[in-house]
């Protein structure tokens, strides 16, 4: 690790010595405060709260350990070096006890000895105050989701019940669409989600997410998508906006995503549709297998544009659209069903899929029968189907 800039309280009240370290300390590029007694080392360190603090024990007026003990009292989270003569380790001992992260005898005739101590403690420092704020932002994160989530963790069979609650009807009848999803988890819990509301008489919003693994970490990810996901959308409306900023919604589930230091990303395929206009507004942020639309008599895959989600902080996504016929069908899958299609490679089992959406046009649980979605037990991975189309 590189060495970390700090700013320095020595308290000693020789002055010798003091200035020696101090010194020293500075020419290894340090901001170093300097006090010569205990009293004056407590009024600065409220000032000018340092780093760090390297404190003689034995000092008239206050001695090294009543410093120590206000310090301690106020936080826990400033190294404190004590500087003891050779003769009194019960001063040492006692120190320690009281929460002093390391110790020195006079008198220091090796400064590269002192330096070591300093960097290996403000390194030390560094690390726990980054894992506090780890912790913090993690909190934080957890706060945001509703009690559904702590139900999640506690127990599975409860969470799965919360997570099919949070998920929409599996078929919404809201004329003149039709949207029906169909799912197998791999566990009690799934790292697959879908949602489809309307969001004023003729436009309607949907998508589809796949989060990284499976199990309950994954499944605790769908819950804050969802969440990050109708925040975004309802303030777009309290603000009276007419068309959701796709766009800037996936960038804000990436920014969250990579915040929350969970390690998970996602891919997501989230759309509005214009049933009146006859369009589909959407981005597929490197959500595989490829959505099969049957418009105008044709069946094509909608490709990617951009990355997962929970990747990288500069990922851009770019807004597509396409004009709809009036029998449009679109079809979203997660890759879990690749898994289970006996095809052998993988242009096989999209020719199959592109096959049967072109030819038969299946409701969803039509589809999943011809699938054989209903036989399939212990899934290597989760499996959604979700389905929008027109009539």
């Amino acid at each position: 690790m590189d060495q970390i800039e700090a700013t320095l309280l020595v308290i000693d009240d020789e002055e010798p010595v003091r200035s020696t370290i101090v010194a020293y300390l500075e020419d290894s590029g340090y901001n170093v405060i300097e006090a010569s007694n205990g009293e004056e080392g407590l009024k600065k360190f409220f000032e000018h709260q340092p780093d760090l603090i390297l404190c003689d024990l034995r000092m008239p007026r206050m001695d090294g350990l009543v410093v120590l003990e206000r310090v301690i009292a106020h936080t826990t989270d400033v190294p404190f070096i004590v500087v003891s003569g050779a003769g009194v380790m019960n001063d040492v001992v006692d120190a320690l006890k009281l929460g002093a992260s390391d110790y020195l005898f006079k008198p220091v005739n090796d400064l590269a000895v002192l330096e070591h101590s300093v960097k290996r403690n403000l390194e030390r420092s560094y690390l726990v105050k980054q894992n506090k704020k780890y912790r913090e932002d993690l909190e934080t994160t957890n706060r945001e989701l509703t009690t559904h989530l702590d139900r999640l963790q506690m127990d599975m069979q409860a969470g799965r019940v919360v997570q099919q609650q949070l998920l929409p009807p599996k078929k919404l009848n809201i004329s003149p669409l039709v949207f029906e999803h169909f799912m197998v988890p791999s566990m009690f819990l799934s790292g697959d989600f879908v949602d489809y509301f309307p969001i004023s008489d003729d436009k309607f919003f949907f998508y589809i997410v796949d989060v990284s693994g499976h199990g309950a970490s994954s499944a605790m990810i769908t819950i804050l998508i969802k969440s990050i996901i109708n925040r975004f959308i309802e303030k777009q409306l309290q603000q009276g906006q007419c068309e959701i900023d796709l766009p800037g919604l996936i960038q804000t589930i990436n920014v969250e995503l990579l915040k929350s230091n969970t390690g998970k990303h996602a891919t997501v395929f989230v759309s509005t549709l214009d049933a009146k206009e006859n369009r589909l507004n959407y981005i597929n942020a490197a959500h595989f297998p490829q959505p099969i639309l049957f418009n105008y008599g044709e069946v094509s895959m909608i490709p990617t544009q951009g990355l997962a989600v929970g990747l990288f902080e500069d990922s851009k996504y770019e807004q597509k659209s396409v004009e709809l016929s009036d029998d449009f069908e679109l079809t979203l899958f997660s890759d879990g069903l690749l898994e289970v299609l006996t095809e052998k490679s993988l242009s096989e089992k999209e020719e199959y899929l592109l096959e049967k959406i072109g030819k038969e046009h299946n409701t969803i649980s039509e589809l999943a029968q011809t699938l054989k979605l209903e036989q399939v037990e212990d899934a290597p991975d989760d499996i959604t189907l979700l389905q929008v189309k027109k009539g």
